[in-house]
């Protein structure tokens, strides 16, 4: 019987939550740019009895992002494929922040139907940020979901892009459509693809959030929002679990908000919409 490999992009709070809770008993391969954070949450799931497998990536570069794919393939059965890397937008300038999010997303959605086995699942970790601005006009969303991913950044209206929580949010609404457009090519190799939408989440990358200048703003989604708290990553990854699993074999191309209410208390004027 072949081996079955779950890959996770992304050694953060989230990532690693998932891999945890996804991998045992199965081969993990686990990604990210920084080789130090990766090093340290392999050992650290190896130390607890889990298959793990490393490789530096680079979202942002296709040939980075094949590479793994074709690693993953080398491994076994690509059963589930989780990309949860990203930047925010207190991290860095918008054009860095298309390139991961937007760009990066695509990408993995693209060399990942390649290798994906019949039954496997995608899962890309987008944002309730994709849920702040109001939808685009109907040729730029068709724009954003169906372009090949190397021609994404040059598309002229991501040219107008102001700063990084504009970029942040487009990339964010764009994750939500790639999935749409890859459930129809995934669907055809008998694979699914979704995403997930956290809100504020108990993370080390929260925590830099927090303690920014814009923590302000973060507090006062917690505090406008029904939950009046933050999640911790095991709330993610439980609700990925799902998403991956069998029982989510109707769901297909779809977002799953997790955001403690935070965008219900924007709809209801309790908190300001982005502009």
């Amino acid at each position: 019987m072949a081996n079955e490999v779950i890959v996770v992009i992304g050694s953060g709070g989230i990532g690693v939550a998932i891999a945890r809770r996804q991998g045992f008993g199965k081969t993990v391969l686990l990604a990210d740019f920084n080789e130090k954070a990766l090093g340290a949450a392999a050992d650290g799931m190896k130390a607890a009895s889990y298959a793990v497998e490393t490789q530096v990536v680079d979202v942002s570069s296709r040939a980075s992002v094949r590479a793994l794919a074709d690693r993953a393939a080398a491994l076994g059965n690509v059963m589930q494929v989780v990309n949860t890397a990203g930047l925010s937008p207190n991290m860095a300038p918008p054009q860095k922040v298309l390139e991961v999010d937007l760009y990066g997303s695509a990408v993995v959605f693209e060399e990942f139907e390649r290798v994906i086995a019949p039954g496997g699942a995608g899962l890309v970790i987008s944002s309730m940020a994709g849920h702040m601005m109001p939808p685009l006009s109907a040729d730029r969303e068709h724009a954003l979901a169906f372009a090949p991913a190397d021609e994404l950044l040059a598309l002229p209206f991501l040219k107008e892009i102001p700063n990084s929580l504009v970029g942040y949010m487009v990339a964010k609404r764009a994750n939500h459509l790639r999935v749409q457009a890859a459930a129809m090519t995934w669907g055809a190799r008998g694979a699914r693809v979704n995403s997930i939408s956290p809100g504020i989440v108990a993370t080390p990358l929260a925590q830099h959030e927090l303690n920014s200048e814009i923590g302000d703003g973060y507090r006062a989604m917690i505090a406008a929002s029904p939950s009046r708290r933050m999640a911790p990553p095991e709330e993610i990854a439980v609700a990925a679990a799902y998403l991956l699993g069998p029982d989510a074999g109707f769901i297909t191309g779809s977002d799953l908000l997790i955001d403690g209410g935070v965008i219900a208390a924007m709809r209801a004027g309790k908190l300001p919409v982005p502009a």
